[in-house]
């Protein structure tokens, strides 16, 4: 799936590998794994990029997502709107996720695989999200399938 990436989109390839999905141990935590390959690097590494529920679910409140996605899918049957509304979900954790990625992008990464814990820029996360909002549109919207007219800003 094509979607917007850090800001030096040239310097860093970046691919969703596995996400998102729950954290052994600690059922309110999800992680998303990332394959990030700098032009520099001879190989690729692994970033785990956590987030809890509550984290998840203040996003979805600040930016009304549930609102907006309501009006996406509002065409739909009751069958495809279940199950569109069960993977948009999804599709807004990669993003949110995405997001948290491209914040260590350009502050900075070391070539070795790692994690970006949930506590780890929370604030900032919060911020980039709702400075991104056409990207987690475009990427929800992409990840389901829907036309663009189905899709105005949330």
């Amino acid at each position: 799936m094509a979607a917007e990436h850090a800001p030096e989109p040239s310097q860093f390839r970046v691919t969703l590998f596995v996400g998102p999905q729950p954290v052994e141990g600690r059922p309110e935590l999800f992680s998303c794994v990332f394959n990030v390959k700098k032009r520099s690097w001879k190989g690729g590494i692994q970033v785990a990029v956590h987030m809890t529920q509550s984290q998840i679910d203040r996003l979805c409140a600040d930016m009304d997502f549930s609102g907006w996605l309501a009006r996406a899918l509002n065409d739909l049957s009751a069958e495809d709107r279940a199950s569109c509304q069960e993977r948009a979900s999804e599709f807004f954790v990669q993003a949110v996720c995405w997001c948290k990625l491209d914040i260590l992008l350009q502050s900075g990464i070391t070539q070795e695989n790692q994690c970006l814990a949930e506590d780890r820029w929370a604030v900032e996360v919060g911020e980039a999200v709702v400075r991104r909002r056409s990207f987690m549109i475009s990427y929800i919207a992409a990840g389901l399938d829907l036309a663009s007219g189905e899709t105005d800003v949330l």
